[in-house]
């Protein structure tokens, strides 16, 4: 029969054991990693990412690359993919991942009260972290903007040879079309874009910043381009790109009807994430309110969240109604809208 002393010590040593094993180990969060596929470049999530890192001791592996060609990559890795979390513009490639069976629905407690719905997907595969809009851009030394209420008034006459527009391979403006089909109807949007390629200047080249330049150098006197673009070019740190912002002024169109086409970029948890908690920690941190501000203020978008405050220069362009229809519709019409402006002769 053993002492009472050796009792007592034997218990004392299964204490220590036990509570080496609780407390000196790291945790599983404090030991997982996340591994993040980003369309968006990597000064404009990385400090984000590292917050995050900062606060919960998750490790992000970020690889960054074309939205296409990330979504590529996924399907090409199948089942063995590392991907945890895609980030990436424009509800229609998130769609597009949803639809090649890439994501798996977000569990984040509270998403159906912090998003509106035309801002998240109905199944949780993929939820918006900010907005942007897509208004007309116009030279205001050589435009009136009253002869322009609406995106309507762009295939008027007098705006023969005056139009700066991406080509219709950019995914900007498919879901731009995708979303006024949805609004208008397809015979209505047709006619418009068949308009809009009469007026154009020149044929469809470049990004958005181009169409801005475009406006600046004389090229054109109007551009449909994201208040992104213009924001980054008004804050860059060449002369030249702010001097060329400064020469156009935002127009907000159909203000007394259905409001200006506003997308987003957006995020959601890949369908094999070996690390889903850490996927959806992530997704709730980005979604914070001083997340959101971060966004606001340092990327020059329009936060998803209500009552975080839009950056100096985005108040400088002005309130504006947005045109709410489900960007899951817009992002499933994408293939439609591009038939469309075919038929229409856009480039």
């Amino acid at each position: 029969m053993k002492s009472p002393l050796k009792i007592v010590i034997a218990f004392i040593v299964l204490v220590g054991i036990v509570g080496w094993f609780l407390i000196g180990q790291p945790s599983e969060t404090e030991s997982s990693e996340l591994n993040v596929y980003s369309a968006r470049k990597e000064a404009l999530i990385k400090p984000l990412l590292d917050k995050f890192s900062a606060a919960t001791g998750v490790t992000v592996n970020l690889v960054t690359g074309s939205a296409d060609a990330l979504i590529t990559r996924m399907q090409t890795e199948g089942q063995f993919s590392p991907a945890d979390i895609l980030i990436t513009t424009d509800a229609g490639r998130l769609v597009r991942a949803k639809t090649a069976d890439l994501t798996q629905p977000i569990q984040v407690e509270n998403l159906a009260q912090l998003l509106p719905d035309y801002l998240r997907d109905e199944q949780q595969h993929w939820a918006a972290l900010t907005m942007r809009a897509r208004p007309v851009m116009y030279a205001p030394d050589r435009v009136d903007p009253s002869q322009i209420t609406s995106m309507l008034d762009l295939t008027k006459p007098e705006w023969q040879g005056r139009i700066c527009i991406r080509s219709s391979s950019n995914i900007y403006n498919q879901s731009m079309i995708a979303a006024l089909t949805l609004e208008l109807g397809e015979e209505q949007v047709e006619e418009w874009a068949k308009g809009i390629v009469a007026n154009m200047a020149r044929p469809p080249v470049g990004g958005d910043r181009d169409q801005i330049k475009g406006v600046a150098a004389g090229e054109c006197d109007i551009a449909v381009a994201n208040t992104y673009y213009l924001a980054g070019m008004l804050a860059s740190d060449d002369p030249e790109q702010r001097q060329q912002a400064q020469a156009v002024d935002v127009l907000w169109t159909d203000q007394n009807s259905f409001g200006t086409h506003v997308n987003i970029s957006g995020i959601a948890v890949a369908k094999y994430a070996p690390n889903a908690e850490a996927a959806n920690q992530l997704i709730a941190f980005m979604l914070e309110a001083e997340s959101q501000q971060w966004y606001a203020q340092e990327n020059h978008e329009y936060p998803v969240l209500e009552g975080v405050e839009w950056s100096p220069l985005m108040q400088d362009m002005g309130q504006f109604k947005a045109l709410s229809v489900d960007l899951d519709k817009v992002g499933a019409g994408n293939a439609a809208a591009l038939q469309l402006m075919d038929r229409a002769g856009w480039q």
